[in-house]
C-alpha cells in the first residue's frame, strides 16, 4: 500500500473542498447572513489540512487498483466529515450524526433528510446542500482529474472506483480528457436547466439549486412541498432532465460526434427508456381516478417514475396515498436506477439486463448442454469478467441490504418503513414509503441507524467495493 500518495491526493480533495465552500460563502453575503461565517471557518480548516498534507509530495507516485478503491472511499469519507462541520458550526443543524447524514445524503445525491423544515435554513446552507448534489453527481475525482494531472498509475482505477456502472471505459484516450468531456456535457446541461426554469418563472436561487438537484440526481430542495409548489411548466422541466441525466453520457458524446449512429447502439439506453414508458402508461391507469383528468394523471405518474429511476427524490405528490400497484412499480424501479455512466444511482439498468440475459442462457444451456451461447450487449460479446462482477455485485448488494435491514429493526419501526428505507439510502433515492414517504423524513430514526444509513448511502453511490475494501485488513499491508 503506498499510504504516501494515498496522504497527497486526500490533501488535494480537502483543497477542493475549501473551493467549493466559499460558494455558499458568497451566497451568505449576498442574503446578507451570518451563517456564512461557518463555511469560511470550515474553508479555512480544509484549505490548511489540505495544504499541510500535499505539501510534502509523495517519493513513490505509483498507484494502483487497491489505493485507488482506498483513496476515492477514504476521500468521499474525509469530504463528508468535513463537509457537515457547516450545519453544526452555523446552529442549524446541531447535532453532528445529523448533520453528517445530511451532507453524505447531498454527497451521495441520495436527497434523503432529517429535515421536517427544510425552509428555516439559510440561504447558504441550501445552497450547499444542492451544491453538494452538484459535486457529487458527476464525481469529486472526475473533477480532480482535470485540474490535478496525476501520474505513476493508472487514473482509470480512480474514475472506475467512483464512475457508476459494471465497467468503465475511455471516451477517447487520454483518461483526463475523457473527465473533460464528461464534465462539459454536465455543466453545459446544468447551465440549459437553470435558464429554463429561470424563464418559466422560478427565481435565480431556487432555479440554481434546483437544477443542481436535477443535474446530480440528488433531490434536496427549498420548499418544504418539493416541487408541488411550482407551476406544471417547471415541473415538466425538472421530469425532462431528470430523465436525461440519468441517461449514460456515453450516448450524449456519440450524439455530438461523428459517430452519432452509434448513440442509438447503446442497448441499456434503449431498455432505459422502455421501462420509463411501461411504468409511466402502467401508473397512469391506476391513478388516474385519483386526478381531475387523465393528463394531471400523466403528468405526475411521469415525474415521479422519472424522480425514482433516476433516483432524483423530487415529489409532485404523495405517492405513498396512491394503489397499490403504482407504489409497487415505483419500489421496483428504486432498484433498477438509472444508466450507467450516468449520475443516477440504483442497481443499473445495464446490470439488470446483464442479468437477465445470463439467466436467458442458463435457460439455453439445459436445454442444448453442448451449445456455446455469448451474452452480448450492443452486438458487442460481454466479457465473462464483467459477467462474473454483475452476480457478485448482486449478492453482495444482498447481503448489505439484509444487515442493514435487520440492524436498524432495532428501532422497532414497522417493515415499509424499514425495508423503503434501506431502499432510499443504499439506491441513493431520498424518499421511500410510509414513514420514509415523500412527506416524511428520516428524524425519527436513532443516532445507530442514521450511521447505517450513512454506510448505506456511501456504499451505494461508490458501487459496495470501495467502501467494503476499508474494512478488509489485508488491503492495508505494505507490500
Amino acid at each position: 500500500m503506498n499510504y504516501s500518495i494515498i496522504r497527497y491526493i486526500i490533501g488535494w480533495v480537502l483543497v477542493l473542498e475549501a473551493i467549493f465552500l466559499l460558494l455558499p460563502s458568497l451566497v451568505a453575503l449576498i442574503y446578507q447572513e451570518k451563517s456564512g461565517v461557518a463555511f469560511i471557518v470550515t474553508a479555512v480548516l480544509c484549505a490548511v489540512i489540505g495544504i499541510l498534507l500535499t505539501a510534502r509530495k509523495p517519493k513513490n507516485k505509483n498507484y494502483y487498483a487497491r489505493e485507488g478503491f482506498v483513496i476515492v472511499a477514504l476521500s468521499w469519507i474525509v469530504m463528508s466529515l468535513f463537509g457537515a462541520l457547516p450545519f453544526v458550526i452555523s446552529g442549524e443543524i446541531p447535532s453532528y450524526v445529523n448533520a453528517l447524514f445530511e451532507i453524505v445524503s447531498g454527497f451521495t445525491t441520495t436527497g434523503a433528510s432529517i429535515l421536517s423544515d427544510v425552509e428555516a435554513l439559510s440561504h447558504a446552507c441550501l445552497f450547499w446542500r444542492s451544491f453538494s448534489h452538484w459535486i457529487g453527481g458527476m464525481g469529486v475525482f472526475v473533477f480532480l482529474l482535470i485540474v490535478l494531472p496525476l501520474t505513476g498509475g493508472s487514473n482509470m482505477h480512480l474514475m472506475r472506483a467512483e464512475s457508476p456502472g459494471p465497467s468503465v471505459g475511455k471516451l477517447v484516450p487520454k483518461v483526463r480528457e475523457t473527465a473533460k468531456i464528461l464534465y462539459m456535457i454536465y455543466i453545459a446541461m446544468t447551465l440549459i436547466e437553470m435558464v429554463i426554469l429561470a424563464l418559466g418563472g422560478m427565481s435565480i436561487f431556487e432555479a440554481v439549486t434546483l437544477s443542481f438537484g436535477t443535474a446530480g440526481t440528488g433531490g434536496f430542495g427549498v420548499k418544504n412541498s418539493s416541487i408541488a409548489d411550482y407551476s406544471v411548466f417547471c415541473q415538466a422541466v425538472i421530469t425532462i432532465f431528470m430523465i436525461l441525466f440519468g441517461v449514460n453520457f456515453n450516448f450524449y458524446y456519440y450524439l455530438l460526434g461523428k459517430n452519432k449512429k452509434n448513440a442509438f447502439k447503446i442497448e441499456e439506453v434503449k431498455w432505459y427508456f422502455i421501462i420509463i414508458f411501461a411504468s409511466i402508461a402502467v401508473i397512469t391507469f391506476n391513478i388516474r381516478e385519483f386526478y381531475d383528468s387523465i393528463w394531471a394523471a400523466l403528468h405526475h405518474a411521469a415525474f415521479q417514475v422519472g424522480s425514482v429511476i433516476t433516483t432524483t427524490g423530487y415529489a409532485t405528490a404523495d405517492f405513498n396515498l396512491w394503489p397499490q400497484m403504482s407504489k409497487t412499480v415505483l419500489v421496483l424501479i428504486m432498484f433498477c436506477g438509472a444508466c450507467a455512466g450516468s449520475t443516477g444511482g440504483g442497481i443499473k439498468v445495464s446490470r439488470i439486463l446483464i442479468m437477465f440475459k445470463t439467466i436467458g442462457q442458463e435457460i439455453k444451456t439445459l436445454i442444448h448442454p453442448r451449445s456455446v451461447h455469448t451474452i452480448k450487449m450492443d452486438d458487442k460479446a460481454v466479457d465473462k469478467g464483467v459477467v462474473r462482477g454483475v452476480g457478485a455485485f448482486l449478492m453482495t448488494y444482498a447481503v448489505i441490504f439484509c444487515v442493514s435491514l435487520l440492524l436498524i429493526t432495532l428501532d422497532g419501526k414497522d417493515l415499509i418503513t424499514n425495508f423503503t428505507a434501506v431502499t432510499a439510502t443504499i439506491n441513493n433515492i431520498g424518499p421511500g414509503l410510509m414513514e420514509v414517504g415523500p412527506t416524511g423524513n428520516f428524524a425519527g430514526f436513532s443516532a445507530f441507524s442514521k450511521c447505517i444509513f450513512i454506510f448505506d448511502m456511501l456504499a451505494g453511490r461508490l458501487e459496495l467495493y470501495p467502501i467494503l475494501l476499508l474494512l478488509t485488513p489485508s488491503v492495508w499491508r505494505k507490500n
